[in-house]
């Protein structure tokens, strides 16, 4: 058996109708995983469940919109998933919210709480909902996607950055935790990605110049090539690791 396989394990991707967490979910898929779909749009959700399921099989995947703001609709995502499947072995908190472009003094406090709200306080929910059953298992694997920025700073998405950042220090903090009941966590730190999310970085030409110049690879990365980390980290592949931040980035320097 492939140290990657994920054959009988349930893993639960938000923010996975497009873009790093569709790329997730796909792969997941792949290796075995029966997989619970979720972001804010239905529709959205069921594109992804039907390839899976043309790829894999019937029964596959499920899709169960949640916004991740909502206490409630997490809520529902994980009784969803446990109604279907019975269970959550893998968790992948990669849904995240960026409403602000510029420089920090000129935020509004609304904008800086949304994204503290969606990028940290959301995670903390939902692992708080899902973790009890891991530790009961003494079985489980939590990947956080944070991202690059978590590690630097920026005159533009700054306090996305220090969303990010908590990120880390979330999972490093639930490592120790959970640590000793066998439940891991861990983040994947992503460098600037061709997404929907990331177009304000990837089509600025200067900021596109400047991470091109520095990246041993000189390109940006590609969704699907954030997968294989998260695939990595949910497998016996990973089974030594955790409280760890593993940055994916074409190796441009920290």
């Amino acid at each position: 058996m492939s140290l990657f396989d994920l054959s009988g394990k349930v893993a639960v991707i938000t923010g996975s109708s497009r873009g790093i967490g569709r790329a997730i979910a796909l792969r997941m898929a792949e290796q075995g995983a029966h997989v619970v779909v979720s972001s804010r749009k239905a529709e959205a959700c069921a594109e992804v469940v039907a390839e899976i399921e043309e790829a894999h099989g019937a029964g596959r995947a499920i899709a169960v919109p949640a916004n991740i703001s909502s206490k409630e609709e997490l809520r529902a995502l994980v009784d969803g998933a446990e109604q279907a499947f019975g269970r959550i072995d893998i968790l992948v908190c990669n849904a995240a919210s960026n409403p602000y472009y510029g420089p920090m003094s000129g935020i509004a406090d609304e904008q800086f709480r949304k994204i503290l709200d969606n990028n940290v306080l959301a995670n903390h929910w939902l692992i708080q909902m899902v973790a009890p059953q891991m530790i009961a298992r003494r079985d489980g694997a939590i990947v956080i996607v944070s991202s690059i920025g978590g590690l630097r700073g920026s005159p533009v998405i700054g306090a996305y950055n220090v969303s990010k950042a908590a990120d880390m220090q979330l999972a490093r903090n639930l490592a120790v935790e959970f640590g000793p009941h066998n439940v891991r966590v861990n983040c994947i730190a992503p460098g600037l990605i061709k997404t929907d999310f990331a177009r304000a970085l990837w089509e600025d030409p200067e900021r596109l110049r400047e991470v091109n110049a520095t990246a041993p690879l000189r390109r940006i990365g590609e969704p699907d090539e954030i997968a294989g980390a998260a695939v990595f980290l949910a497998s016996r592949a990973g089974s030594f690791v955790t409280g760890q931040s593993i940055v994916v980035d074409g190796g441009v320097t920290i």
